[in-house]
């Protein structure tokens, strides 16, 4: 039973996934009570591979409302918890020429918070222009199909 928490629309718009990894997070009390609650951002979060460790920055988790001193910070860094050949496969491919690590979702998956990563390469605006055009054909050549019958 998965649970989605937060999703990164926007990924998908400025780059091309090319592939998809799960990973866990480690994470204080407080920021799993939030995210239970919805208040995670992904806007404007990527990833980072830095000393056979793979890092999620920006990644904005509002304080939880029933915290006390003990409240987490929102956007500090959080470590992510991938295997050992899956941390070396992304520092291979991640120093490639324009590959990123994005945050796609995160969700919740037998009670613990997971972070789906996508390994992409940014679109140009052109490129952009093409696929929401591409969409917007595909979606009516759809409605066309379902009004026929």
């Amino acid at each position: 039973m998965t649970k989605e928490v937060a999703v990164n629309r926007q990924a998908f718009h400025n780059y091309e996934i090319l592939e998809r990894l799960e990973a866990g997070i480690v994470l204080t009390g407080t920021e799993v009570k939030s995210a239970r609650d919805g208040q995670v951002n992904l806007k404007d979060a990527y990833g980072l591979v830095k000393s056979g460790e793979v890092w999620l920055l920006n990644c904005h988790i509002s304080p939880y409302s029933h915290g006390t001193y003990a409240n987490h910070e929102p956007l500090r860094t959080r470590k992510l918890l991938l295997n050992r050949n899956e941390i070396r496969k992304l520092v291979g491919r991640t120093t490639e020429k324009g590959l990123t690590l994005i945050p796609l979702r995160l969700y919740f998956k037998g009670g613990r918070l997971k972070c789906e990563l996508g390994l992409g390469r940014g679109r140009k605006l052109h490129d952009k222009r093409e696929v929401s055009r591409l969409k917007t054909i595909d979606r009516e050549a759809r409605q066309a199909m379902s009004q026929k019958r």
